[in-house]
This record gives C-alpha cells, structure tokens and sequence, in this order.
C-alpha cells in the first residue's frame, strides 16, 4: 500500500463537477499564461494551508453531507486547485494581483481552521502546545537548513529565492509536526512509507531515548533541500515551469504539515 489512508475518490456526480472545474480553470490559465515566479510560489502558501484546513475540517465531519465529497482526499487538492485558479485569474485585473492571491487565500483559510477549533472547544479535545511548538521547532530548523543551503550553494539558493525558502520550511513543518505528533501526542501515520521511516527508527538503539520522529524529521530536512537545489538548474533555465514545479514540492509538504498542525489541535488520537 503506497497511498494514505482515507484516499479515496467521491461518488462519479462529484468527481464530474470537480474534474469539469478543474478542466475549466485549467484552460483559462494555459490560455492567460500568468507568469510564475519565486513570489507567485510565496502568495499560493496560503491556499496550500487552506486546501489542508478544509480537509482536516472533512475529517472531522464539519461539512455538511451534500458538500463533504468535494472536500475528501484526494477532490479536496483539485477543489482547491479550482478556487485559487479562479482567484488568481481574477486578482491578474486588479492593482497587486499576488497581494490580492495571498489576501484571499489567507483570509479564506480562517474560516475552516476556525472551525476545527471550534471542534476541540466543543469536544474538550483543544490542543495548543504541542502542535505550535512542532510549528516553533520548523521555524527554527528550516531557518538553519535555508542557512546551511545558502553558505554551500549559494547561487542556487539565489535562483530559487523565497520559494526556495518556504519549500525547505514546508518539509521540515512536515517532519516536525508528524514527530510531534506520533511520539508525543499518540496519533498514527497515515502515509505508508512515512510509516515505514518510523518502523525503521524503533528499531534503532535510539527509540527509546529519542523516539521515533527524529529520523523522519531528518529525512525531510535533507530530502527538501536536496529538491530544491536539484530544481534550481531547472528555475535558471525555465523560471516559469521551474517555479510552478516548486510550487508543486512546496505544496507537498507543506499541505501535510499545515494538516497535521490543525488536526492536532482540534482532535482526540483515538479517532485517527
């Protein structure tokens, strides 16, 4: 098994609107060709989160029964794609159209993430300490790993600029956030080969010291560096497709990351 669990597509009326939507906004935007560069990648970081926040929210069963399919794994990616698609073609007609971007996907994203903690309120199941301090941990780290990056390659890290940045962040969120998450707060992993790092590493003599997360934080850290440096050629060459790859890296870690932070706050272990 190589896909999370809970991976599923909805009823076919669904999946017809969804992919109908996507197809949509996909034509209109090949056709308008917005350029795509390193701040284009930094103003979609707040529909990443939002595309996470209304996933945690289906999970844990906020939307109503006749809106809940658009919002499972894996619609949930492209009803979001669809959104922010939309709203980037309507913000290219305005003054400051990435400001515009960003404004709205982070003002969008408050309402579901408000939700959720509206959830642990009303189950007694709130969360706070925990999962901000995985948050704290990924500043810290991702800031030393962009450090590390910038003295080894810095031409590279150059090339790929703030997107860069956020992309080494995101994973490390991802890795921070999952280890806070196993070892401390008693929740399983849902992906099976993050599972698999995890099964390797209470193997090791350090478990029972250092748990089982450190390992995966470190595989993320490394590995979302690596990524970005590998596509720093590619963001020289093509800044357009480079970019829009590294929103794509961006947006893989940093989806989960912002999932796990929210879903740790809101939600009791025993249910995931």
């Amino acid at each position: 098994m190589v896909l999370p669990s809970g991976f599923a597509p909805p009823p076919l009326p669904y999946l017809v609107a969804v992919a109908a939507a996507v197809l949509a906004v996909g034509w209109l935007l090949v056709r308008e060709s917005p350029p795509v560069t390193d701040r284009t990648v930094l103003a979609f970081a707040p529909w990443m989160a939002f595309g996470s926040t209304l996933y945690v929210c289906f999970q844990l069963g906020v939307f109503p029964d006749a809106v809940a399919p658009f919002f499972g794994s894996p619609t949930v990616y492209a009803t979001t794609f669809a959104a922010a698609g939309v709203t980037w073609l309507a913000a290219r007609r305005t003054a400051r159209p990435l400001l515009a971007l960003a404004s709205v996907g982070g003002a969008l994203t408050v309402f579901p993430a408000a939700a959720a903690v509206n959830y642990g309120l009303a189950n007694d199941t709130l969360t706070l300490a925990w999962p901000l301090a995985a948050v704290a941990a990924a500043a810290v780290l991702g800031r030393v790993a962009w450090w590390v990056v910038e003295r080894l390659r810095p031409t590279d890290a150059a090339a790929v600029g703030g997107a860069g940045a956020l992309a080494v962040f995101a994973h490390v969120l991802d890795g921070t956030s999952t280890a806070v998450g196993v070892d401390v707060l008693g929740f399983g992993e849902q992906t099976p080969l993050s599972a698999a790092i995890m099964h390797f590493a209470a193997d090791l003599p350090t478990a029972s010291v250092l748990g089982v997360g450190w390992l995966f934080v470190l595989v993320k850290t490394v590995l979302g560096a690596a990524v970005v440096l590998l596509l720093a050629e590619y963001v020289r060459e093509d800044p357009a497709e480079g970019n829009l790859l590294l929103a794509v890296v961006t947006a893989v870690g940093l989806g989960p990351g912002a999932h796990n932070v929210l879903l740790f706050v809101a939600a009791n272990p025993a249910g995931f």
